[in-house]
């Protein structure tokens, strides 16, 4: 029975994910996620009480997709400007892969704008990561202070998301991995 109930929650989880991050979060209804994933709602809410928690559950899966990958190249062992070019990487891969939408987090806290609203702060809790990260990695690669340039890192990442699917995408993904080099070029200069 376990079995089965862990099928259940990772379809609907599957199933949100793709919608979610498709279409949007108000967009999508619990009656289309309940039955594209061929479950009653009783499943769904005996695993996730609210739509928001489920949105939530979702957030928490990319904020842990994207953990994973940095967590690889953060167990590369190459030096930190070669982790950051690393992930910068992943992320201009992302801009140009099919379906493309954008972020889903910054998506996510356009549809959810209260600062108080879990959904909100999942949101939060992914972006202060992902600073603390960056700037960690600037920090090791020499940067001084690290603060202000991982924050340009974020700013240059945001920036690529959004542009992302609303132009080109090569070239979106080309210019943000230059203006990353161009932060780490500052950081080898020390300047």
């Amino acid at each position: 029975m376990v079995q089965n109930t862990s099928e259940a929650r990772a379809r609907l989880l599957g199933t949100a994910t793709r919608l979610f991050y498709a279409e949007g979060l108000h967009a999508v209804g619990i009656d289309r996620i309940v039955a594209e994933a061929k479950v009653t709602r009783a499943t769904l809410y005996r695993h996730f009480p609210s739509k928001d928690e489920l949105v939530v559950a979702y957030l928490r899966g990319a904020d842990q997709a994207i953990r994973d990958r940095v967590g690889e190249a953060l167990g590369s062992g190459r030096p930190a400007a070669d982790v950051l070019r690393a992930v910068a990487r992943s992320i201009a891969e992302d801009i140009r892969s099919p379906g493309f939408r954008g972020c889903a987090f910054l998506n996510a806290v356009a549809e959810y704008p209260d600062p108080g609203h879990p959904v909100h702060r999942a949101v939060l809790a992914h972006r202060e990561w992902f600073l603390s990260t960056v700037t960690d990695l600037l920090a090791r690669a020499g940067e001084t202070p690290p603060e202000p340039a991982g924050r340009h890192v974020v700013m240059l990442r945001d920036g690529a998301m959004a542009a992302g699917c609303l132009t080109d995408p090569v070239a979106v993904g080309e210019t943000f991995l230059h203006g990353v080099e161009l932060v780490l070029q500052r950081t080898a200069q020390g300047t």
